[in-house]
């Protein structure tokens, strides 16, 4: 079966055209002026396209359009100064105050999404965080920086503006319009490094050249902190990789990149740099590359395949998109290494049997340091997110999201399930994967909790139907995992508090501590009434054996339903796409992106020759609260 094949040449044909424009004034804009004929965005590009990409490049949120956009009515004057430092014992990460934005443009210039952390394993006060920066109007990688363990924050500027144009054209600097998708980490030497995904967006954003090459380039690139621990970074970035998209070169596009330092002491690769993406490629395919750097982050090897291209995976990939046994369909890569020095990437994969109702997690091991790849391995099934569109009033059609319970339907900020993993470092031969997934052993399916297609269930919206975080095992270096031959409805789950069983966990990250202790944190709708609400909580789960899992919640207050980025009923399509966390000795650092401070906007009608305009908060067309979406953390014990 090949039900990908067409619908990425769909994608592909769109971008070769130029329509990346389309970020300029939403999905509707796009339709007044790519003409009748134009082809929309294919359904595996909504699906499984990063959520940052997708939103950034082929657009989604009406906000961007004030024709189409209704503005949020019930101002009142507010003497918020949009400046929060903390909420409890949740500690504010970015140091910019809220701008002030128009209406119309809700969470351009304001909001800030998808956290990476790292502590740094060699002096546990300092501490460096990476996110989506929205304040400038457009997407950037933002980065901030703890000197005193998470308990305040500074914020550091990104050079992102350029980087060197010798692959792109042959120019001295290409310029970038775009940019997020951060990932961070530390050596053993003191450095920290910053990844960060840039692009331009193409035609049709702007009335003036912004670019030597218009048409979607991208790059993917590590900053290096040398010396002030996360406080300034080197200018240029240098690539990892790029991709200079020309009349003459079908499009490329570089997605969802992660990067992971090898800071075990006494590593055969010690300090080697490793990046993981996915190539969305002009043959169809959504392959998994490799590359890593033996100087700090100064050149890069090779990109290396690691998702598999030989054709001699029939039983993991009877689906795929060209050749039968190849793995080419994929996102959402994660490497990680353990302390003899081996490379692992697990990543999501759309090419399996039955994939109609559920995907795979894979696994691939390098044991040269990133040079080659062995055989690929299963690490589960598992069931993604339901199609917001079936069972939230038809919002956000082809994309993933995680719907409250009950009569509303607000819940529809684009989500995914994905994986996430690590090495025990007081067992290296046990490799522990974690993910979510919407079937699993809370799943009720004798009251109507059942998958009935590709990412439809019955008995959504009810109490029968909740997402998992679950845990897959090896205990042979990556060459079987628990999850294997196992169902998900049989894999231990790690929210094991009674009122997890009928709420939502999602957006997880694990890491091991230095003594063997899992780590999990992630979003949870187990308190209060977040379930039917669609309000959010942050929770932290820990093990000594992986069997039995004790949690604490993280958040000292429920986090509402996201307003940045709207659609025409006030609802949030995009909240980011994950949230990270460190671990060190007993404390972990989670990282989320955070809506318990109100928005603020100029008050219509106000403002006279010798007044200035007032500033307000304002309510949504659903009656939704705005509110603003900063990047918060906590330094917490393990439970």
């Amino acid at each position: 079966m090949k039900r990908h094949r067409s619908v990425l040449t769909g994608f592909l044909g769109l971008l070769v055209l130029g329509v990346l424009f389309l970020l300029a004034g939403g999905l509707g804009a796009a339709s007044n002026t790519a003409g009748a004929g134009t082809p929309g965005p294919s359904a595996l590009e909504k699906k499984y396209m990063s959520g940052f990409d997708a939103f950034e490049l082929l657009g989604g949120e009406s906000g961007d359009d004030p024709g189409t956009h209704t503005k949020p009515k019930n101002y009142y004057p507010s003497s918020d100064d949009g400046c929060p430092v903390s909420i409890g014992e949740n500690v504010k990460v970015n140091a910019t105050c809220l701008n002030v934005s128009d209406g119309d443009l809700q969470g351009r210039g304001q909001a800030q999404n998808e956290t990476a952390a790292a502590i740094n394993p060699f002096k546990t006060s300092q501490a460096v965080a990476g996110y989506n920066q929205y304040f400038r109007g457009d997407s950037t990688c933002g980065a901030s920086y703890s000197r005193d363990g998470g308990h305040s924050w500074q914020e550091a500027v990104v050079p992102t503006s350029f980087t060197r144009g010798t692959n792109f054209g042959g120019v001295a600097r290409e310029y970038w319009q775009g940019g997020g998708d951060t990932a961070v980490d530390w050596d053993t030497k003191g450095n920290a490094y910053l990844l960060c995904q840039v692009f331009m967006r193409g035609p049709g954003t702007s009335t003036t050249p912004t670019s030597n090459n218009p048409d979607g380039s991208s790059g993917i690139y590590v900053f290096r902190s040398t010396g002030n621990g996360g406080g300034s970074y080197n200018f240029p970035a240098k690539p990892v990789v790029e991709q200079f998209n020309n009349p003459s070169n079908p499009l490329v596009l570089l997605d969802k990149p992660y990067m992971t330092v090898d800071n075990h002491v006494g590593s055969p690769n010690q300090d080697r740099i490793y990046v993981t993406w996915t190539d969305f490629n002009q043959d169809t395919t959504a392959k998994i590359y490799e590359a890593y750097s033996d100087d700090y982050g100064q050149t890069f090897s090779s990109p290396v395949l690691v998702s598999g291209g030989d054709g001699a995976n029939l039983t993991l990939c009877p689906n795929s998109d060209l050749v039968n046994g190849t793995c080419d369909t994929n996102q959402d890569s994660v490497p990680f290494t353990g302390p003899d020095g081996n490379l692992y990437v697990a990543f999501n994969n759309y090419n399996g049997p039955n994939n109609s109702d559920h995907s795979q997690i894979l696994l691939a091991k390098s044991t040269d340091g990133g040079a080659s790849f062995g055989p690929l391995v299963k690490v589960a099934n598992y069931y993604d997110l339901p199609d917001c569109a079936t069972y939230q009033a038809g919002q956000d059609s082809g994309r993933l999201c995680v719907p409250e319970q009950g009569t509303q339907q607000n819940s529809v900020f684009r989500a995914n399930n994905y994986p996430s993993g690590d090495v025990n470092p007081k067992k290296p031969n046990q490799v522990v994967v974690t993910f979510g997934s919407y079937i699993n052993r809370h799943s009720n399916e004798t009251t109507g909790c059942t998958p009935t297609g590709s990412n439809t269930f019955t008995g959504v919206k009810t109490p029968a139907c909740n997402n998992d975080i679950l845990l897959s095992v090896s205990n042979d270096g990556g060459l079987t995992f628990t999850g294997s031959t196992t169902d998900p409805r049989a894999l231990p789950s790690v929210n094991q508090d009674a009122g997890q069983a009928t709420s939502d966990q999602f957006w997880q990250w694990a890491q091991f501590n230095s003594d063997g202790k899992l780590a999990v944190s992630y979003l949870d709708r187990q308190y209060g009434n977040d379930e039917t609400t669609g309000a959010s909580d942050v929770s932290l789960s820990a093990s000594s054996d992986l069997a039995v899992f004790k949690t604490k919640r993280v958040t000292t207050s429920s986090m509402p339903l996201p307003t940045e980025f709207l659609d025409t009923q006030g609802n949030s399509v995009f909240y980011g796409d994950y949230t990270g966390m460190s671990v060190a000795g007993s404390n972990a650092l989670p990282a989320w992106p955070d809506t318990r401070d109100p928005d603020l906007f100029l008050c219509p009608g106000t403002g006279t020759s010798t007044t200035a305009p007032s500033v307000c908060r304002a309510n949504e067309p659903n009656g939704l609260q705005a509110n603003d979406q900063d990047i918060f953390a906590d330094m917490v014990g393990l439970p």
